[in-house]
């Protein structure tokens, strides 16, 4: 009965997480990276010391001051609070080349450089505090420390704030509650075994793996690329070119001081009016269905901010209105079946509504997002492959994310599993994003509704539906509303979380499994997933399954890591769960330790592809 009892609490989660969630902004991951130091890392920090208090204190290379009290929360300075002055002695050498030297209490005397030193004896010997072999266990570039009670110290450098009780003979970071990421760009949103993928500064590009809380950094030759890209445009044109997006037929790149010039089919790259624009055009989108069509955003304290084209970049249209605030923005992001548009900038991050591929005079209405975010500039947007869930890059912040807000006038039939467009199956799970759905119709077949919300809502898929295309007529708060969907007999998904995480339980433990708990070789594992299709015998729809002899799969089911197959001990519906399936799995007794590709078919349909973790 435990089991049993651990079953239905676990279906009444996913059900939320699929169908109960907010336009509340969450944080994806956290604000530091594993580099292999002795802790994880975070963003460039110029200068730490302690109050009178015994309050630490530490101001980032952003001029962001922040101060903790327990060395494990670090929040924003309540007042301008001034560092003390670092006094810089004569020694008798120098450990290294431009070291800087700074006087601390009871004689010591430290040099800042590439590692931590400290002298007794005015500078005739030192003694390497970082080194081990010929890397710094905390990271290069140190530039201030702190000694602070009982000994201890702190240094700030390229990495972060660095903290040591013994002297300087073990180091550990309080970087991972310092909000000092500075992420710059959004390269990628979670799709497949792929995480979240962002540029930041002093840092490369990094990702945050799904299920993981800590970034990882990885090898990307896209921002390399895109800088050749932007030199070689620049020779073209004489100019600082800042950003370019290439579309069939179109190519649109922006410079430094507001000039945006286009190239036709390879033709001579032509400027057009930017209606006064002066500052830096910080990114471009194009609508790749009509690449007449653009926006532009634009740096700078004077606007405008926001550009659009529906010629091919002769005239650009402003868009900031009245309710947009006049100050710089950094990124873009826009459905160009919907018309929404989300801007990124120093105010933070507003949305609107507007016509897109067509010249309008009305200016549109913007519409703040930032409750519920931290107090900072927002340096990108980006909306996720489904156009479902919107990402924000926050400086110093990381990253966050919510549900589209644009769904809400905009309905959006997804795959409860991984939030995909893919066909519907019988028996599987539905989500209506944007809206609160009462009931649910189609083909003469009810679609009972077993979650509802104001801003999406869950649905089953009748076993007795049939395609391949049906009309689904949905009651709303607002009115009847027709939606379109395609239904096969089996579209298999494997439930995942909105960082990518799959839903994968260990079946001995009924543990789940993620990056911080690993599968076993030679574990069984159970996966979770919908549309699977019909079952024997049948069951009702709308009806949790039976906690015992859950009715199995009919269509053929199989598994496979990396690309090989592995045993399945069984398919059924899985117990106390309403429109979800259980996959059990045998992993083999030799694995390769670490992230692993799985994923499932049914009838030979092949599911979404996602990470799991194993160790030996």
């Amino acid at each position: 009965m435990r089991r049993a009892g651990r079953y239905v609490t676990l279906a009444l989660v996913l059900v939320c997480a699929a169908a109960g969630q907010s336009a509340n902004w969450r944080q994806v991951g956290s604000y530091d990276v594993e580099l292999m130091l002795a802790s994880p890392a975070t963003g460039p920090v110029d200068m730490v010391w302690f109050g009178a208090d015994g309050r630490l204190y530490a101001r980032a290379r952003s001029g962001k001051t922040f101060e903790t009290t327990d060395f494990e929360i670090w929040l924003p300075s309540a007042a301008a609070v001034e560092s003390p002055p670092q006094v810089e002695p004569r020694t008798a050498r120098i450990p290294e080349s431009g070291a800087k030297v700074i006087a601390a209490s009871f004689g010591h005397i430290y040099a800042l450089g590439k590692n931590l030193f400290r002298s007794d004896d005015g500078g005739l010997t030192w003694n390497n505090l970082t080194a081990f072999r010929t890397e710094s266990v905390i990271g290069t570039g140190q530039h201030s420390v702190a000694v602070g009670p009982n000994d201890q110290i702190v240094v700030a450098n390229d990495f972060g704030v660095w903290r040591s009780m013994d002297g300087g003979l073990t180091w550990a970071g309080l970087n991972q509650g310092l909000p000092n990421l500075p992420v710059k760009r959004i390269l990628a949103t979670p799709q497949g075994t792929n995480g979240t993928r962002v540029a930041a500064d002093n840092l490369g590009t990094v990702e945050l793996a799904p299920g993981a809380g800590v970034w990882q950094p990885v090898q990307d030759n896209s921002v390399a690329m895109e800088a050749s890209v932007l030199r070689g445009l620049s020779q073209v044109v004489n100019a600082d070119v800042r950003s370019f997006r290439a579309a069939p037929g179109y190519i649109y790149f922006g410079s430094s001081d507001g000039r945006i010039w286009v190239s036709a089919n390879g033709g001579t790259p032509q400027a057009g009016d930017t209606n006064g624009a002066s500052g830096p055009v910080e990114k471009i989108l194009v609508d790749s269905a009509q690449p007449r069509a653009a926006l532009a955003v634009v740096g700078g304290p004077r606007g405008p901010h926001v550009l659009r084209t529906t010629n091919g970049g002769l005239f650009w249209d402003v868009l900031d209105g009245s309710t947009l605030p006049n100050a710089a923005v950094h990124g873009v992001a826009a459905e160009w079946s919907s018309g929404a548009v989300y801007v990124a900038g120093d105010k933070g991050v507003f949305w609107t509504r507007t016509e897109l591929d067509q010249a309008s005079t009305a200016a549109p209405t913007w519409t703040s997002l930032n409750r519920g975010l931290p107090d900072a500039a927002a340096t990108d947007v980006q909306l996720d492959a489904s156009g479902v869930q919107v990402y924000a890059a926050l400086d110093g912040y990381g990253v966050y994310s919510a549900i589209a807000p644009h769904r809400a006038r905009n309905l959006r039939l997804v795959n409860s599993a991984d939030f995909s467009t893919r066909p519907a199956a019988p028996g599987g799970l539905l989500s209506v994003i944007g809206g609160r759905v009462n009931s649910a119709s189609g083909g003469e077949l009810n679609y009972p509704v077993l979650a509802a919300a104001d801003d999406a809502s869950q649905i089953q898929v009748p076993f007795e539906a049939a395609g391949p295309n049906v009309t689904l007529a949905l009651v709303t708060n607002t009115g009847r509303v027709q939606v379109g969907m395609r239904v096969l007999p089996v579209s298999p998904a494997i439930f995942v979380t909105q960082d990518g995480a799959p839903m994968l339980q260990d079946a001995d433990s009924g543990l789940l499994l993620d990056a911080r708990n690993a599968a076993k070789s030679g574990a069984r594992v159970q996966i979770f997933a919908t549309g699977l299709g019909k079952v024997n015998p049948d069951w009702p729809t709308g009806m949790q399954a039976p906690l015992e002899n859950p009715p199995a799969v009919a269509a053929s089911i199989r598994a496979f890591l990396n690309g090989m197959p592995i045993p399945v001990t069984r398919a059924t519906l899985a117990p106390g769960y309403i429109g979800f399936y259980q996959v059990e799995v045998q992993l083999p007794a030799i694995n390769n330790a670490g992230v692993n590709e799985l994923y499932i078919t049914a009838g030979g349909v092949e599911s979404n592809r996602v990470p799991i973790v194993i160790e030996q």
